[in-house]
């Protein structure tokens, strides 16, 4: 099964990004997820669930333990990737299991 996730972090800080949502930009872009697209208003990321799973509990503590007063988050279903169900994604493919 392929998820993906949609994510902010705050409080927001126009002027430079804060440790909360650096932590947060850290967990997702060395998950070995794809589709990773991060940004100041919104950041989404695509993968295997159990990828995804483990990024968003990383995600929640780091980003918790930097300072993040709220964390909204969304979580859809894609489908099935090959039908294998071992939560693998295209990934990086450079061993990174986001752990």
């Amino acid at each position: 099964m392929r998820l993906r996730v949609e994510f902010t972090t705050e409080p927001f800080d126009l002027e430079e990004a804060p440790a909360h949502a650096l932590a947060a930009r850290e967990v997702i872009e060395t998950a070995a997820l794809d589709a990773v697209d991060v940004g100041p208003f919104g950041n989404t990321a695509e993968g295997g669930a159990e990828r995804v799973l483990a990024a968003v509990d990383a995600l929640l503590r780091r980003s918790l333990a930097a300072g993040a007063t709220r964390i909204s988050l969304q979580v859809n279903v894609l489908g099935d990737e090959g039908g294998n169900g071992d939560g693998g994604g295209g990934g990086r493919g450079d061993g990174e299991g986001g752990r």
